[in-house]
């Protein structure tokens, strides 16, 4: 194999790396690092779901930690049962 054949092969190889990054919506920023390009309505959705989860941990470790409240935790789980249905 000769230079000119080996820099067509590596140009192929290169080149079709590309395409398949390209196809699985694998970007680069300009500082050269990786990204996966979505869609926008899905990460807004997940976006919510992740607000959703993290409000409900926060009442969780209230519960746990509160010991002084009259509500007892068979509400409060019911209460996160019912706000989830919705």
């Amino acid at each position: 194999m000769g230079p000119f054949e080996m820099v067509i092969g590596i140009v192929l190889i290169v080149t079709i790396g590309s395409i398949v990054r390209a196809k699985h919506g694998i970007r680069r920023d300009r500082h050269g690092h990786d990204y996966v390009a979505g869609n926008d309505a899905e990460t807004k959705a997940l976006q919510a779901e992740i607000r959703a989860l993290k409000d409900r941990i926060q009442v969780l470790e209230r519960i746990a930690t509160d010991n002084n409240r009259a509500v007892t935790l068979d509400q409060e789980i019911e209460k996160l049962r019912d706000s989830s249905k919705i």
